[in-house]
């Protein structure tokens, strides 16, 4: 009875999965169309895609220094004063005082050229008509000034310093998306082969539960005509049973991974939850030839985030460029250039305009400035600290030099041990195969035990998986090679293009 149980709890069990199986829509991908897939949809692409956009708009906000604040006002002031009374002495009357101000001042200020010349450019206009004159009086100037570094900001100023570092920081960014693609790539490669092992173990534990529900029968049949003692029987059950519950597992397993590489290829899991991925490709082992060399050259060319340390050491030495431009004293050539105008005689600005265009009234000076700061001891600090600061981009460069090249080697002997290991663990399924047949007929003829039997099962199937975990691990390790080495991109044919 309780092997007719066994029996209905693997029946159901394969019901459950097939009504399972049939409630999904089955989609098959290659391995290609998951990364083209996630390339296209993966949520953390889509993040990493906004930083060189950002980084350009940094670049952008870094040349506003070079923009100059442009301001107008105009500005009516009445004024009366005194006036009003006799004088007690004289007995002459004292008139009131009363003046209007009309002003309109204008300005282009704080404008920088690249080469470090400030500018200013001011204009102004007023007229002012005051009781008892008979005309308005106008006024007004047309000015220029100029201040050019010779010294300090004269090679590289702070604006200069922050469009070096933008630049630099595009071009960080940029590698950052390479990188973030091809991590994502090779995640999604190592995904794939996940997959397909976990679908090809559930076979593997379909096939152990087949073999043990097979010896179960034939023990029972034994049992029944007396050449087999009951106890027997109970061990091939056991057997059955323990297979039943490592399917079950196996199924879980398979799911897991199924949504795994689901979430890496779509930014809408929802729509793939009636979906069933699998993959269009079995796992193999083709031969890989290594060439530590090639792959260390190809690590320390093509690695983004080395070159990323790179662009580090660059900007860190215009950083020390401005440091060290920051230590001299100021020493400026300075100069203006206007028109003056002034006068009365014609109403409202005219005249002030006529004379600022005329450039009858010129005004000019020019002449150096010198400013020394007494210790300069905060200069001279941030300088030192740029100098040790590069001294350890480099180091961390060479850390990281090493690091990768650590990384290679450890890569290729692992490639190379899953790879042998995929030949012996083929051999070790092919003769537990061979074993457990020939175990089966001595069994059959008598001269074996059910536990022998059982225990050859076990062999077999713990065969089986190692065979394919193998496949599986070296496919991932040739896939983290790639990454290690900085050819996922050039592998895949994926070509960044940043606008």
């Amino acid at each position: 009875m309780k092997w007719l149980g066994i029996w209905l709890v693997v029946a159901g069990t394969s019901v459950v999965g097939l009504a399972q199986t049939n409630a999904l829509a089955i989609r098959q991908m290659s391995l290609e169309d998951c990364i083209q897939s996630a390339l296209e949809k993966n949520l953390d692409l889509r993040i990493a895609r906004f930083n060189p956009p950002m980084a350009l708009a940094d670049l952008q906000s870094a040349y506003a220094g070079y923009d100059p604040n442009f301001s107008i006002s105009g500005t009516h002031t009445f004024n009366m004063q005194g006036g009003g009374y006799v004088d007690p002495k004289t007995g002459t009357p004292i008139f009131q005082n009363t003046s209007d101000y009309n002003t309109f001042n204008s300005s282009v200020q704080n404008g920088l050229t690249p080469w470090g010349l400030n500018y200013n450019l001011l204009g102004n206009v007023s007229q002012a008509h005051t009781v008892g004159q008979s005309d308005p009086q106008s006024g007004g100037q047309a000015l220029l000034q100029l201040r050019q570094p010779l010294l300090k900001n004269f090679w590289i100023d702070q604006t200069r310093l922050n469009i070096k570092v933008a630049k630099n920081r595009i071009k960080y960014s940029e590698l950052g998306l390479k990188l973030n693609i091809m991590s994502v790539a090779t995640t999604v490669e190592q995904a794939y082969y996940d997959l397909i092992y976990a679908r090809e173990n559930v076979t593997v534990q379909e096939k152990a539960v087949e073999l043990a529900m097979q010896l179960v029968a034939e023990n029972k049949t034994r049992v029944t005509i007396g050449a087999l003692a009951p106890l027997d029987e109970k061990q091939a059950e056991a057997q059955a049973a323990s297979s039943q519950a490592t399917l079950i597992a196996a199924r879980s397993s398979l799911a897991i991974q199924a949504n795994t590489l689901k979430q890496l290829i779509t930014d809408n899991y929802a729509a793939w939850e009636t979906i069933d991925l699998q993959p269009a490709a079995s796992l193999k082992a083709p031969v890989q030839v290594f060439d530590r060399q090639l792959s260390w050259s190809r690590g320390l060319t093509d690695r983004p985030d080395l070159l990323q340390a790179k662009l580090d050491i660059e900007r860190q030495g215009v950083t020390i460029k401005y440091s060290y431009n920051q230590l001299f004293p100021e020493l400026d050539l300075v100069g203006s250039y206007g028109h003056n105008a002034g006068g009365g005689g014609i109403t409202e600005f005219n005249d002030a305009f006529y004379q600022i265009g005329d450039g009858s009234r010129p005004t000019y000076s020019y002449g150096a400035q010198l400013t020394i700061p007494i210790g300069n001891i905060g200069a001279r600090a941030t300088y030192k600290k740029s100098k040790l600061a590069m001294e350890q981009y480099v180091v961390m460069l060479k850390k990281l030099e090493q690091t990768i090249m650590t990384t290679i080697d450890n890569d290729i002997n692992q490639a190379r041990s899953s790879y042998q290991q995929v030949a012996a663990t083929r051999a070790a399924s092919e003769y537990a195969a061979e074993a457990l047949d020939a175990e089966q007929k001595k069994l059959e003829s008598g001269k074996s035990t059910t536990y022998t039997v059982l225990q050859m099962q076990r062999d077999l199937t713990t065969a089986r998986g190692n065979e394919i975990q193998a496949l599986a691990t070296y496919n991932k390790a040739l896939a983290q090679l790639s990454l290690d080495e900085g050819s996922t991109l050039k592998r895949f044919s994926i070509n960044v293009e940043v606008k």
